[in-house]
C-alpha cells in the first residue's frame, strides 16, 4: 500500500512525498554516484561521488517542486484552490481542486510549468559557468541540473495529454472547437500515441541488450494510463453537468449508535434494512456517517470487536454540501479527500446523504443508457 508524508508547507500548499519517491531518489543517487560522476570525473574519492549524488538528486526534485509550484501559483492567481503538491516516482503532481473553466486559463497554467523549467535551466547554466574552475564538484552538479531541467521542460512540452504540452494542445483545440470533451479526446489520443512510441522504443532497446528500455516502457505505460484517466474524468464531469446533490442523495437514511459492533451493523442493519449508509448518532447527537465502504475496508476477523464509532467518518471530517451543489464538485471532493460519503444540508437540517458509490452508480446508468 502506498503512503505519502507531509514534509512541509509552502505558500499555504502542503508538500507531500509519496513512498514511491524514495525508490527513484535512491535510484537517481546510485546512478549519479556509481556511473555518471565517475565517468566524467574519475579522480574523485568514492565518498565525494555519493555526497554529490545525494545532493544533486535532492536538487533535481527541488526543481520538480519548483515546476509544480509554478503551476500552483498560476492556478491560485486564477481563483483555483491547490490542496497539495506530491512528489512521486515519476516527478510531481499538484492537486488542484477543479479544472480550468476557460481555455485561456488552461493554456497559461500548463505553459508556465515548462517555462519555469527552462528558467531554472538557464539559471543553473549561468551558475555552472561561474563555478567552472572554482569548484569541480559543484560545477558537475549544477551542470547536470541545467541538463535535467532542459530535458524536463522539453519532455513536458510534448503534445500528449496529460503532460503540459498535451494540456496546451487541449486548450488550443478547446478554443477552436468550443468543445472541451472533443478537445480532451484528441489530446488524450495524442498522449496515448506518444506513450505507445515510448513503449515501442523501450522494447527495441531491450532487444538490443539495453536494460534501460524497461524504464521507457514503464514511463510509457504510466503516461498511457494517465491519458485514459484524463479523458474519463472529463466524461464524468460531462455526465454530471447540471446534476445537483438533491438528485443524487439518499433521502430515507437510517441511524445507528456508535457503540454497535461492525458485525451487528452488518447483521441487524445493512442486511435487514437493505441500506448502504447510516448516520451515527448517540443520544440524538450526530457523531458521523458509516457506509458499506467503511465496512468493506475493515478486516472480517475484526468485525465482532470493532465498533461503528471506530470505522465511521467522524462529524468533524465531514464536508456538508447544499442541495444545489454540482455533482462533479461533490465527486471531486470525495476523491480528493479520500472520504466515502457527504451529508446534504438544507438550511441547518440534513436533507440526505451521498456516497461515492451513489454517484458512480448514477454515472454507470447514464453511460449504459447513453444519455
Amino acid at each position: 500500500m502506498r503512503h505519502s508524508w507531509r514534509v512541509g508547507r509552502i505558500l499555504g500548499i502542503d508538500i507531500n512525498i509519496d513512498s514511491s519517491w524514495l525508490i527513484i531518489f535512491i535510484l537517481f543517487s546510485w546512478i549519479l554516484a556509481g556511473t555518471y560522476f565517475p565517468q566524467y570525473f574519475p579522480d574523485w574519492p568514492r565518498s565525494l561521488y555519493w555526497a554529490m549524488g545525494l545532493l544533486t538528486s535532492l536538487l533535481v526534485f527541488a526543481s520538480v517542486l519548483f515546476h509544480e509550484l509554478a503551476h500552483s501559483l498560476v492556478a491560485i492567481k486564477q481563483g483555483e484552490k491547490v490542496r497539495s503538491i506530491t512528489l512521486f516516482i515519476l516527478g510531481g503532481v499538484a492537486q488542484i481542486t477543479e479544472e480550468p473553466k476557460q481555455p485561456s486559463k488552461e493554456f497559461v497554467m500548463a505553459l508556465v510549468g515548462p517555462v519555469s523549467s527552462f528558467f531554472l535551466a538557464g539559471m543553473f547554466l549561468i551558475l555552472a559557468l561561474f563555478l567552472r574552475g572554482i569548484s569541480e564538484p559543484l560545477y558537475a552538479s549544477i551542470s547536470y541540473l541545467a541538463i535535467i531541467n532542459t530535458i524536463l521542460a522539453v519532455f513536458n512540452l510534448l503534445p500528449g495529454f496529460p503532460m503540459d504540452g498535451g494540456r496546451v494542445l487541449r486548450s488550443i483545440l478547446w478554443k477552436i472547437t468550443g468543445n472541451l470533451k472533443k478537445a480532451t479526446r484528441i489530446a488524450s489520443l495524442a498522449g496515448q500515441g506518444f506513450a505507445f512510441l515510448l513503449i515501442f522504443g523501450g522494447i527495441l532497446q531491450i532487444l538490443r541488450g539495453n536494460i534501460s528500455g524497461f524504464w521507457l516502457i514503464f514511463i510509457g505505460w504510466f503516461l498511457h494510463s494517465a491519458a485514459v484517466r484524463g479523458y474519463q474524468q472529463v466524461m464524468v464531469e460531462t455526465l454530471l453537468k447540471g446534476v445537483r446533490a438533491e438528485d443524487l442523495m439518499i433521502k430515507d437514511y437510517k441511524t445507528v449508535a456508535g457503540s454497535v459492533s461492525v458485525q451487528d451493523l452488518v447483521d441487524n442493519y445493512i442486511f435487514k434494512e437493505k441500506e448502504r449508509v447510516f448516520l451515527v448518532s448517540d443520544n440524538g447527537e450526530l457523531r458521523g456517517i458509516v457506509c458499506l465502504e467503511d465496512v468493506k475496508a475493515t478486516p472480517r476477523e475484526k468485525w465482532s470487536t470493532i465498533t461503528v464509532g471506530e470505522i465511521m467518518t467522524p462529524r468533524e471530517k465531514l464536508e456538508a454540501v447544499s442541495v444545489d451543489t454540482d455533482g462533479s464538485k461533490i465527486l471531486n471532493s470525495l476523491t480528493a479527500k479520500e472520504i466515502h460519503q457527504v451529508p446534504v444540508m438544507k438550511g441547518t437540517k440534513i436533507a440526505g446523504i451521498i456516497c461515492r458509490t451513489d454517484i458512480l452508480r448514477y454515472i454507470q446508468l447514464r453511460t449504459e443508457l447513453n444519455v
